[in-house]
């Protein structure tokens, strides 16, 4: 598998794309760099069946959140609130930084 350097990290709040969930937006809360995929806060629920266990003697059907490909994602700029690319460059004191390529301010 390629480990490429995907365009989000956790805590970033993106829109959906493409999917179901198209025009939504929420927090990354987990991300699989393997895979390139990303799980969002509250969005891409499916129903889990779970047999009764030592854990969850209930039981009985749970919605989870399901990863979104980060493709099908965009990264929503904090301080404009639109989707933007994200470019990366080093600062003057030679660390790695993301910036919004629409602006140009550092994201």
């Amino acid at each position: 598998m390629n480990k490429k350097k995907l365009h989000v990290k956790t805590g970033d709040t993106v829109k959906v794309l493409a999917g179901d969930e198209r025009g939504k937006t929420g927090r990354i809360t987990a991300v699989n760099i393997e895979k390139q995929r990303v799980t969002i806060e509250g969005l891409n629920l499916v129903t889990k069946h779970t047999k009764p266990s030592a854990q969850n003697p209930q039981g009985g059907i749970t919605k989870i959140e399901a990863p979104i490909h980060a493709s099908n994602v965009a990264l929503v700029d904090p301080t404009t609130g639109e989707t933007v690319k994200v470019g990366s460059r080093k600062n003057s004191e030679g660390k790695t930084e993301r910036y919004s390529k629409k602006t140009g301010e550092v994201i």
